[in-house]
């Protein structure tokens, strides 16, 4: 290469922009700059900053710069990150009046900022909604490993891999063959060795930095340009960003129903239609970081994804139902998320309603849950909750519907419904305003039923999963907290081994619920000897006189894996 080039790129994660913010609150950590020719940086004390609103400012030790801020000039401020060099956009103070007045002052909250990187060292991070797959090959190897990348510089970059992937991680082991796989069809094929990698627990996966071997000035203008790409579409998606920028064409899909390279790819999903509905769960777990960085819930990708599933449940919707019990390698709350949503759209549409209130249940559904991952851990896995920690519990809600306020697109009633309201019951008791039947709409109470019967089959940190004919019992025993019109149509609609179900025969056999037949019995089983649900390439499904042989069924427990 030649010349390191130098220039500033913009950062708009909201969790990235708090960081540096903190550089600059350091005692001695900011510099102020007027936006007039010839000034110099000048000492400076940010005092306090509140996300997302203010920052307040001393400037008692130069006191000569209160007469231009007095009349609106505007100013940078300066500062210096282990990455590099950082200044905020151009601000002015928020109320002027009198120099003597603004020696302790007040301006907005930068919307982004900017940081100087040298191009070698620059790494550009992949936002929510760019799906860029990686496969990781030993030479020689005819499979690889699939992974998603989330960033990427010229000397190297991070890749998300499947916890199964670390035999692939070793210390000082050999190199590996990269393919990077943008959703256009550019590949680009290098090697490189792992540096390092953290293992996320709640999620499964493994986190893995990458440093790239020496390679041709052809793949160095190559990785270049994936990396200005990869920045330009980022700022094009960000909070705040540029709307007029083009759409990079490396992150427009072929077929935005296919399935790409990604980690998911690589995991053993059942069905063809669950490694599709794979991409979904992928969003929703980077949403779930998103949000855990101070970010908001994405309106785009959000509204892409609800028409996804829209579009997979008009191609097959028993094939949709199954798949959302399959994706047992995807975090709880994705698996629960998905579970809801199919299953609230499948209901919506056999009621007849308007195809944008479905889509608008089916976006509402599938986060209704990602509040509590803003919550503390321990939180949603203690066995036991004070009343204070209830009360924290209950917090996910408002958390989420903060996070909630730029999607405009999104039905406010069906938002309030499914998400601000499937927690209440009809007797008072729910959460979080205690609401009662007369103050509950019709989809508040379908929603809340489709919720409790999926929860009720997973495990939690309390209790072990229940079987479906137990908490089909459990919801008719209860009317004061459910609607029970709702719970005999959802039993009507469903039947008593709803898709999705794992049942047992006489013999000893164990499986899970492919389809159906008219009279809502089970038509065709997946027979499998493990307690999660199947993988590819395990058991076998029956159906017809194969299936009648194995005797009457009956309701087992959810596997731990559910």
């Amino acid at each position: 290469m030649g010349a390191q080039e130098e220039s500033y790129a913009r950062v708009y994660h909201a969790g990235r922009i708090e960081q540096l913010m903190e550089v600059l609150c350091r005692p001695g950590g900011a510099s102020l700059l007027l936006e007039r020719q010839g000034a110099q940086p000048l000492p400076v004390v940010v005092r306090s900053m509140h996300q997302g609103r203010s920052l307040t400012l001393d400037i008692s030790a130069i006191p000569e710069v209160a007469p231009a801020l007095s009349r609106g000039v505007g100013f940078r401020l300066l500062g210096s990150s282990h990455s590099g060099m950082l200044r905020t956009p151009v601000m002015i103070l928020k109320h002027t009046g009198r120099p003597a007045d603004l020696l302790h002052s007040e301006c907005d909250y930068p919307l982004y900022l900017e940081e100087m990187q040298r191009r070698d060292t620059f790494r550009a991070a992949l936002r929510l909604g760019m799906e860029v797959g990686v496969v990781l090959s030993r030479d020689g190897d005819a499979d690889g490993v699939y992974g998603d990348l989330k960033d990427l510089s010229l000397q190297g970059c991070l890749v998300e891999l499947s916890a199964h992937a670390v035999a692939l991680l070793e210390p000082g082991g050999p190199s590996l063959e990269m393919q990077l796989c943008f959703p256009d069809g550019s590949r680009l094929v290098l090697f490189g060795r792992a540096r390092h990698h953290r293992a996320e627990p709640d999620r499964g996966v493994i986190l893995a930095g990458f440093q790239f071997e020496p390679h041709s000035t052809e793949v160095d203008r190559l990785l270049w340009f994936y990396v200005r790409e990869i920045e330009r579409e980022a700022a094009r998606h960000a909070e705040g960003g540029n709307p007029m920028l083009r759409p990079s064409a490396l992150f427009l899909a072929n077929d935005p129903l296919g399935n790409p390279v990604s980690r998911r790819a690589g995991d053993s999903y059942a069905t063809p239609m669950a490694r599709r509905l794979a991409r979904s769960a992928g969003y929703l777990d980077t949403q779930i970081l998103e949000l855990r960085g101070g970010g908001r819930i994405d309106r785009s990708a959000l509204s892409r994804h609800a028409e996804r599933i829209m579009a997979l449940h008009d191609e097959d919707r028993e094939g949709v139902l199954f798949a959302a019990e399959c994706l047992h390698h995807e975090p709880p709350m994705v698996r629960h998320g998905l579970a809801v949503a199919v299953r609230l759209l499948d209901l919506a549409q056999a009621q007849r309603m308007p195809r944008e209130v479905c889509k608008a249940i089916t976006a509402a559904a599938l986060v209704h849950d990602l509040g509590k991952a803003l919550l503390a851990p321990e939180l949603l896995g203690a066995e036991r909750l004070d009343a204070s920690a209830y009360r924290e519990v209950q917090r996910h809600v408002g958390l989420l519907q903060a996070r909630l306020q730029e999607c405009r697109w999104l039905s406010p009633a069906v938002a309030e419904a499914v998400i601000g309201a499937i927690n209440e019951r009809l007797d008072g008791s729910g959460y979080p305003q205690q609401r009662s039947a007369d103050q509950l709409p019709e989809l508040a109470r379908l929603a809340a039923v489709v919720d409790v019967i999926d929860a009720m089959g997973r495990p939690r940190a309390d209790r072990a999963p229940w079987p479906m004919d137990r908490i089909y019992r459990h919801m008719l025993d209860s009317p004061d907290c459910f609607d029970g019109r709702w719970v005999k149509r959802y039993i009507e609609h469903f039947g008593l081994y709803p898709v999705g179900t794992r049942i047992a025969f006489p013999g000893g056999e164990q499986g899970w619920v492919c389809a159906l037949d008219t009279q809502g019995r089970p038509h065709e089983v997946w027979i499998t000897d493990h307690g999660d649900p199947p993988q590819a390439g395990q058991g076998k499904r029956l159906h017809g006189a194969a299936l009648a042989a194995l005797g009457e069924a009956r309701c087992v427990e959810f596997g731990a894996g559910r």
